[in-house]
């Protein structure tokens, strides 16, 4: 796993690239973790261009950063993922928490 951030209109950008399941979600949380308590970000946008790969492990990655989002006064939003990926978050009902960007 991979992950890059940037700053982008005062939001925060999280690039995952790589397969996102069990052997990387502790590195993952802690890698998001720090990007997203570094700063204040209105909105957090994971882009998902770059992941080849997710199962219900990274589901609950995500919803865990969305509740600490949440709890910080932010928002956040999936953009860029690929077919796989799409069906996996569109099946799980994270889209109804979190809004996607086409």
């Amino acid at each position: 796993m991979n992950i890059k951030t940037s700053k982008v209109n005062g939001s925060l950008v999280i690039c995952l690239n790589g397969e996102l399941d069990e052997s990387v979600a502790d590195f993952t949380r802690k890698s998001i973790d720090k990007a997203i308590l570094s700063e204040r970000f209105d909105k957090v946008i994971f882009d998902m261009k770059g992941l080849s790969f997710m199962d219900s492990t990274g589901i609950g990655v995500l919803l865990g950063r969305y509740k600490l989002i949440k709890k910080l006064g932010g928002a956040a939003m999936i953009t860029g993922s690929n077919k796989q990926i799409d069906r996996v978050l569109t099946m799980s009902g994270i889209y109804t928490i979190m809004g996607k960007i086409s």
